[in-house]
């Protein structure tokens, strides 16, 4: 279970957010006004009763025994003259009071579990377990069992109550908290190096408030019933001491000759649970504005125990590791199933450099750059290969030595900016945090260092932007903030998702400059992931095309963009405006027909082959990554020196040409040539 912290813990952005949300759905609600109002004045009336009750509780006035409302006894009095107004009030502080236990215990321990539950699989298992046998105990039997035990006890007997109403609050959390696990900025926290336990407090915690103050009026409402249906039947507070319950059972008894005397006490109960339950619905009507409108995404990623020994008993590459050099040998993850995502992926990024992971949806591209940080969704694992960085192989690390490495080493740029920045928290929060934790800055240089982070990503009015939340600043603003905050710990390597495509041209112009000025002055390298082809020619140095879980061709940027080996390479550049001038734009740019095939569904041989109109029975069998002749380049094609030399191109009819062009004209042009002289 995890331990209670200290409310220190908890942010004041956090706690002012809150309040002003509760606040402002209180007051939008005039049932929930007014049911705020009536448990205010209760409680404040309750506190405050022997200063001003008109009677003490046991006073006896024999001449106006079961009367009704006078001017000396405002309710009337009971059987025994004593005033019903001064024994309302009087019981109603421990009544409320212990009602309030059963609140704490049941949402607090509730709570508490669901965290525990959403951070750890075998953990789910056993509270899961613990729950569903504390929901199956008949409560109310066990309840008088204690009673008998240890007497009319009523704060332990309370207390319990909350600990069996726990196992229902905790199948409430438990869904939204895994949902809040299952959020980009989530992810964002663990590669800052958050441990699981900051997490739930920081992140999590924060997102399932709106549910908790909801439950708690719900719970405080079914309290009050449960101690009033105790005392009707005898088991409330020992006579002569007042209580809701007992005074309700004595009147019962009187419904006949004093009928008045169920009123006052009735509707007290009544107007009490009432107004709880307003509340309750009153904060319920409005959408979680922490987390519910954000669609899910993988995290809380665990490698299979499995999967880490086989990439621990491969064979370790004896090279002498570089500092800041990544190399990726023979990499393959897969569903812990068997299905394989990613299969023999190899590429090496030197400091300094840009690497772009190119290819269609579907081919495998941000599995990879998920595995170098090890962030593979649950139940996907690396099953094979190496991730060398610093003599290390990351495939091999287990969670807590990744923790030394996310923020500090690799950092990531997530490809939606807006869900990797926590909604609750403002950027100046969440920006001098992780710069404290991961540099160990006092509050002031972390403040200092968080502005000149934010100056050096290009944002001018820096100290502004630190007061803001997330939702106020712009998407292309955000995206810079995303680039701060991966920059808090000075990391070697950026893993970059498709940082741009979520922005206008005019933006990601921006942000690509910005990340060509950061590798140019601090010396990191990137992996960059991008459908856009464009961007690799802006500001990659080295290319991996990926098809299919596959490296099916790699090299240096200029030699892939204007010498491609590979059929799917040469229909990429076919399909991009980019590779095309604006006068020489042909009227219909080249399709790819099909698709990519699913895992489940990849051939043997060659899987491009369905789609290529070159394929032959050569193709039927396992290509390997091949020399291309160009530089340092590999390809994964057994015709790739045939296409090169005769020409071939990918054309819009899906119709191999076969037409000699000249071999200084750049490959991506080659397409125009052919379709003139078809013409």
């Amino acid at each position: 279970m995890i331990p209670t912290l200290p409310a220190t813990t908890l942010s004041t952005q956090r706690k002012s957010a809150l309040t002003k949300l509760s606040g402002h759905r209180l007051l939008a609600s005039p049932a929930g006004l007014a049911g705020t109002v009536w448990l205010a004045a209760m409680i404040i009336a309750s506190l405050t009763a022997p200063w001003w009750m008109p009677f003490k509780t046991e006073d006896q006035d024999f001449t106006a025994v079961l009367s009704g409302p006078t001017a000396a006894h405002w309710l009337g009095t009971d059987e025994l003259g004593r005033d019903i107004l001064s024994r309302i009030f009087a019981s109603a502080a421990e009544t409320l009071g212990t009602s309030f236990i059963t609140v704490m215990v049941g949402v607090g321990l509730g709570t508490l579990m669901a965290l525990a539950a959403a951070n750890s699989q075998r953990a789910e298992g056993v509270i899961s377990r613990v729950t569903e046998i504390m929901m199956s105990l008949p409560g109310t039997v066990i309840i008088l069992a204690v009673i008998g035990a240890v007497g009319t006890n009523i704060p332990l007997i309370m207390g319990i109550l909350g600990v069996l109403i726990s196992a229902g609050i905790y199948r409430v959390m438990l869904g939204q908290a895994k949902s809040l696990q299952n959020q980009l900025y989530v992810d964002a926290a663990k590669v800052d190096g958050l441990n699981p336990l900051a997490i739930s407090v920081r992140h999590v915690l924060p997102g399932l408030s709106t549910t908790i103050v909801v439950q708690s009026a719900l719970i405080f409402a079914v309290g009050l019933l449960i101690q009033a249906g105790l005392a009707f039947i005898g088991f409330g507070p020992p006579l002569p001491q007042p209580s809701w319950g007992g005074m309700i059972q004595s009147a019962s008894q009187h419904v006949y000759d004093a009928p008045w005397l169920m009123v006052p006490t009735g509707v007290v109960l009544a107007l009490t649970v009432l107004s709880a339950n307003a509340i309750g619905n009153a904060l319920g009507k409005a959408p979680n504005a922490t987390a519910s409108h954000l669609p899910s995404a993988a995290i809380r990623r665990k490698r299979a125990t499995q999967a880490a020994a086989a990439a621990a008993a491969a064979p370790i590459v004896q090279n002498p590791p570089v500092a800041g050099q990544l190399s990726v040998r023979g990499l393959s993850v897969g569903v812990d199933g068997g299905t394989p995502l990613v299969t023999d992926v190899s590429f090496d990024v030197e400091p300094g450099t840009v690497l772009g992971l190119v290819g269609e949806s579907g081919c495998g591209k941000t599995m990879t750059a998920l595995s170098l940080m090890g962030l593979l969704p649950s139940g996907v694992a690396v099953t094979g290969g190496q991730i060398l960085w610093n003599g290390k192989n990351l495939a091999a690390a287990t969670d807590k030595d990744m923790e030394a490495v996310r923020g500090r080493d690799i950092a990531l740029i997530s490809q939606e900016p807006m869900r990797a920045l926590d909604p609750m928290f403002t950027v100046g929060y969440q920006l001098t945090s992780a710069i404290r934790r991961l540099r160990s800055f006092g509050r002031a240089a972390a403040r200092a260092e968080a502005l000149d982070l934010l100056e050096k990503v290009g944002i001018v009015d820096a100290p502004r932007i630190l007061k803001t939340y997330p939702h106020q600043i712009s998407g292309g603003m955000a995206q810079r903030v995303a680039i701060a905050l991966a920059l808090s710990g000075k990391p070697r390597l950026l893993v970059a998702d498709e940082p741009t495509t979520a922005l206008d041209v005019t933006v990601q112009a921006e942000i690509l400059s910005l990340l060509r000025s950061l590798v140019k002055d601090t010396g990191m390298s990137v992996v960059m992931v991008t459908h856009d082809l464009g961007v690799v020619a802006d500001i990659c140095d080295q290319v991996a095309v990926m098809y299919a879980g596959q490296v099916v061709e790699n090299g240096a940027t200029d030699s892939i963009l204007d010498d491609p080996r590979h059929p799917y390479t040469l229909a990429l550049l076919a399909a991009d405006p980019h590779a095309n001038s604006a006068h020489d734009m042909p009227e219909r740019l080249a399709t790819i027909k099909g698709q990519v095939p699913q895992p489940k569904d990849w051939p043997s041989g060659c899987r491009f082959a369905a789609r290529c109109q070159f394929a032959g029975s050569a193709c039927e069998v396992p290509v390997p990554l091949l020399p291309s002749g160009s530089g340092e380049g590999r390809v994964r094609c057994v015709k790739a020196d045939e296409l090169a030399m005769e020409g071939l191109a990918w054309v819009a009819t899906d119709v191999p040409v076969v037409n000699p062009v000249p071999a200084e004209v750049p490959a991506r042009h080659r397409l125009d040539i052919i379709e003139k002289d078809m013409a």
